[in-house]
């Protein structure tokens, strides 16, 4: 007798299409692995276009309304306008723990493009009074393709998810132009790491000399700290003919740039850690048969070491002021910081390496040597722990030492595996929630 009204309600539209729903329901992705994996060809798009739409620092004005417009649809609290032009937004997961922030960079850099695809910039904007190309040739367009799969993966699990996740899209990386203010500082400055409280930070960076599906980290100091110096050297202005009625500033600066190199060849203990002094700018004069009254040195300084770095702030500043009164000149030096050291925590370091193995595979993560180029994701890492890796971009197969370097017309990525980037930030979120009991 009951067989007939089972058959009735299984055959009918309403079970059938309950059952639809429990079917499709089991064929959505459930992992964050497949998760990424479904998201990877949307995650390349955004990347191309980004590509295809440059904007310098301080000016990605499209390029944060186009992060906010798809976080906004995700369902996230969005916040604009951070350091200019800077995008927050939280997902408040579903379950108790700690606050995560992941970081993305958004500018690019006055390089013309020369690598030949479909998606290539053509894109020209002013930089400093001047009409100059932009491409992203630092491989931005990438992380915040990553970090916006990252989210949209977040906001579907945000039940699952713990505690609270925040996402910083940032402005000026490459530094701000001019006098501006920009970039890291300037997002913590206005308090990108506070209300809530971030207890975490992770970010990415992609190489374009380490192959695709592969993370490499570094524990402790990873990339060097960034300072830029001026040296104005006052000498005394006299005919090009009669040197000896003058002080030659171009003849005082030449001794001061060999002297500079002393401090890494002779002075400091590189086994510590490695130092960089460049002088990459030296302007003087107008005339050949001019000696001129002024000279202007300006350059860098890497260091990875807070008190190596301290001691040649004052040995560059020492050599440079002695040398020129020796030979009857002076000099005056000025030294502004870009970027502090950017620093791995060792503890959260050793934390996480489980959570890159799983998302890329044992064999596919390795620890690195330093890096003496600068990262301003080390302001973050003043404020709370910080965990800073690399993602590869070198397709699979070719030479790494011809891979185009960073900054230049030629840099290239291969963006066929974002996916492991995307499940990284992903496996981050919850794997540290777990390291740390879950709790705030």
């Amino acid at each position: 007798m009951l067989l007939k009204p089972l058959t009735r309600w299984i055959l009918s539209p309403i079970f059938l299409i309950l059952v639809t729903a429990v079917q499709a329901q089991q064929n959505k992705p459930t992992t964050i692995d497949q998760k990424a994996a479904a998201i990877l060809p949307k995650v390349i798009e955004w990347r191309r276009y980004l590509h295809q739409h440059p904007e310098l620092s301080n000016r990605e004005y499209q390029t944060a309304q186009f992060v906010a417009d798809h976080l906004k649809k995700l369902g996230l609290e969005v916040q604009t306008g951070i350091a200019k032009t800077g995008v927050v937004a939280i997902l408040r997961g579903g379950q108790p723990g700690p606050v995560v922030a992941l970081r993305a960079d958004m500018d690019a850099l006055p390089v013309k493009e020369r690598v030949d695809v479909p998606f290539k910039s053509t894109v020209r904007a002013e930089y400093m009074g001047d009409t100059v190309p932009v491409m992203h040739a630092c491989g931005h367009d990438s992380h915040v393709a990553m970090l916006l799969g990252a989210a949209e993966i977040l906001a579907s699990m945000k039940k699952e998810v713990p505690g609270t996740v925040k996402f910083f899209f940032q402005p000026a990386e490459e530094g701000p132009p001019g006098d501006e203010e920009g970039g890291a500082q300037l997002m913590v400055k206005e308090g990108c790491m506070d209300n809530p409280k971030v207890d975490a930070v992770f970010g990415m960076h992609i190489e374009s000399a380490i192959e695709v599906g592969n993370l490499e980290y570094k524990s402790g100091a990873f990339m060097a700290s960034s300072d830029w110096f001026t040296i104005n050297i006052k000498g005394k202005q006299s005919h090009g003919s009669q040197p000896w009625k003058g002080v030659d500033p171009i003849v005082v600066g030449v001794e001061i740039i060999n002297a500079l190199q002393t401090i890494v060849s002779r002075e400091s203990d590189l086994t510590k850690a490695p130092v960089v002094v460049t002088v990459g700018k030296f302007h003087s004069g107008v005339r050949p048969n001019i000696i001129p009254e002024e000279a202007v040195l300006q350059g860098t300084i890497r260091t990875l070491d807070k008190t190596m770095r301290l001691q040649t702030h004052e040995r560059l500043k020492q050599m440079s002021t002695t040398i020129a009164s020796a030979m009857g000149a002076s000099a005056e030096v000025s030294i502004d910081t870009q970027t502090l050291v950017t620093y791995n925590d060792p503890a959260l370091t050793k934390m996480m390496i489980p959570t890159l193995e799983r998302s890329a595979g044992k064999e596919n993560v390795r620890e690195r040597g330093w890096v003496t180029g600068a990262e301003d994701f080390s302001y973050y890492g003043e404020k709370a722990p910080a965990l800073f890796i690399n993602i590869g971009g070198l397709p699979k197969g070719a030479d790494k030492s011809k891979a185009p370097p960073h900054h230049t017309p030629d840099f290239y990525i291969d963006d066929s595996r974002l996916d492991v980037g995307v499940k990284t930030f992903c496996n981050l979120v919850f794997d540290y929630a777990k390291a740390v009991g879950g709790k705030r």
